[in-house]
């Protein structure tokens, strides 16, 4: 208890570092999702191969490698100066994304395929079919795999602890350098990462019964 309360502020910050990191990194991730799904599915040959590009590239890149890109290519290549934060969530939300957009599709692959001709057929155009016809009724059956997707989201975050982001993971290493027993350590961080994964499932189970009463 008193590695708790004997760093309580370091632990604080920790937590807010991961929430922040896991929310910013999660809007990225699901606008970008969504946008590729979209590219996954277009008329357009371009876009398809550009999505398909993506998709396959982020999935089966390791992760730790995407952060090493984003820290140290990016600033020296790209945007110098830019700060870490921004940097692990470039790095969380590019490499989620690729999940959301692989989701997002199976769902639109649910919506019958009349659907989007009839759309168009009183001269929709496709991405208003989308918008207005597809993507609301695929929205059912993507809540589920988005929610484990953003619960493996929060956990990622962890790497971003190795790259001067404060965040639980570098508060542990923190407390270890400074002598604290690191069984005591991990039992706190375990405990908040439980709090702010089923934080993230009990809302994704709240919006999935919503969308159940409005069916």
């Amino acid at each position: 208890m008193n590695v708790l309360l004997d760093n309580l502020a370091l632990f604080r910050e920790g937590f807010i570092g991961t929430v922040s990191l896991t929310a910013v990194s999660a809007v990225v991730a699901l606008v970008l999702g969504v946008v590729i799904a979209g590219f996954r599915v277009s008329p357009v040959p371009p876009l398809r191969l550009f999505g398909t590009l993506w998709v396959t590239l982020l999935r089966n890149t390791p992760l730790t490698l995407l952060f090493l890109v984003a820290f140290f290519i990016v600033p020296k290549i790209l945007f110098p100066g830019i700060n870490s934060f921004l940097l692990g969530v470039a790095a969380c939300g590019f490499y989620t994304s690729a999940f959301v957009a692989e989701a997002v599709r199976s769902g639109i692959s649910t919506v019958p395929l009349g659907q989007a001709e009839a759309a168009r057929s009183i001269g929709m155009t496709f991405l208003q079919s989308m918008r207005i016809v597809v993507l609301p009724q695929a929205t059912r059956t993507v809540v589920a795999p988005l929610s484990s997707i953003m619960i493996a989201l929060t956990k990622n975050t962890a790497i971003a602890g190795a790259f001067n982001n404060v965040e639980l993971f570098n508060v542990s290493k923190i407390l270890s350098n400074d002598g604290y027993a690191i069984g005591l350590i991990f039992v706190w961080i375990t405990l908040a990462y439980l709090v702010i994964t089923y934080s993230i499932s009990g809302l994704f189970r709240l919006l999935e019964r919503r969308l159940e009463v409005a069916r």
